[in-house]
């Protein structure tokens, strides 16, 4: 079985495979008809137990660019809200045939569970606080297309790291690729286990900003968050917010990264977000290429299975 589950899973250069093959994949949005025959006869159904914008139009507009046959499920509205548990859901998809199955769950985990229960492929969208691989790619694309490199790239993930499934992948793909990484955040918002993560972790944004290539906000998951975790949301901004003060401390090639959606306001303000070196937009339509490569190596390309 061949799937992407996390971003650990990935070698330097299977993650360099994904990379270059995004980067020619991207032309196809530049044509006048944007379809590549690669993956026609397959089925790629997007199992979504969690609400989702970005990141179920982008593999569903990734897998039509590649002509296969596109099923959206999603958890309200179906038998799991009459109970039916994920394993008897991917029973359904397994006996209806599907070559892949890309899910988003709430649940740590969910993923390789269900990479059990099926024969095609299973792709990670998000499962709980863990992992979103092909977020980090697509974030690690955007770095290499601005930067021009990721080898020896200075990274800081800042904000509501805990709760962050992005930063965990970032931090452990991003490692694989030789950039360095720091996680900047409140304590309460480190995770316990980020002592055993290849990256620095601080708490002072203005001493980590200056030596800083590509700085990643993240957005303050309340929906998460069972308890106070910071004393209010102007004094998390005062501390942990990038504001146009702040990103005066960055050295003038310097790259602002958002995974989204923002909000503006508390993690970044307005003028950095609609700054031409914050990249929010790009990361949107650079998701498209990577998914599309992801979808491509796994399911139809000629190339070895990536990951596990």
């Amino acid at each position: 079985m061949r799937h992407l589950l996390s971003a650990g899973d990935l070698t330097r250069d299977e993650a360099v495979l994904v990379l270059d093959t995004a980067r020619e994949l991207a032309q196809v949005g530049d044509r006048s008809v944007k379809k590549l025959p690669t993956l026609r006869g397959r089925t790629v159904v997007n199992l979504f137990y969690e609400d989702s914008t970005r990141t179920r139009t982008s593999f569903e507009l990734a897998a039509k660019r590649l002509s296969a046959d596109v099923i959206n499920f999603s958890a309200k509205g179906s038998s799991v809200s009459k109970g039916e548990s994920l394993k008897d859901t991917a029973l359904t998809l397994q006996a209806m045939g599907a070559d892949g199955v890309v899910i988003r769950h709430s649940a740590s985990g969910a993923a390789r569970r269900l990479s059990n229960w099926v024969d095609g492929s299973v792709l990670n969208a998000g499962d709980g606080t863990h992992e979103h691989p092909t977020q980090a790619l697509l974030d690690a694309y955007t770095m290499r297309e601005r930067m021009g490199r990721l080898d020896g790239l200075r990274v800081a993930v800042v904000g509501d790291v805990r709760h962050s499934r992005v930063a965990r992948s970032n931090v452990l793909l991003l490692n694989t690729l030789g950039a360095q990484v720091t996680l900047v955040a409140p304590p309460t918002l480190v995770p316990v286990t980020a002592g055993s993560w290849p990256c620095e972790v601080a708490y002072d944004l203005d001493a980590v900003l200056p030596k800083t290539d590509v700085v990643m906000m993240l957005r303050v998951q309340a929906e998460r968050m069972k308890d106070a975790y910071f004393p209010t949301a102007r004094e998390y901004s005062r501390r942990y917010g990038l504001d146009k003060e702040r990103f005066a401390l960055l050295g003038d090639d310097a790259i602002v990264m958002h995974p989204g959606p923002m909000v503006r306001g508390m993690e970044i303000s307005a003028e950095v977000a609609d700054s031409p070196r914050a990249t929010v937009t790009e990361q949107v339509a650079n998701g498209v290429s990577v998914r599309m490569a992801v979808l491509y190596l796994l399911l139809g390309g000629s190339e070895p299975a990536i990951g596990n």
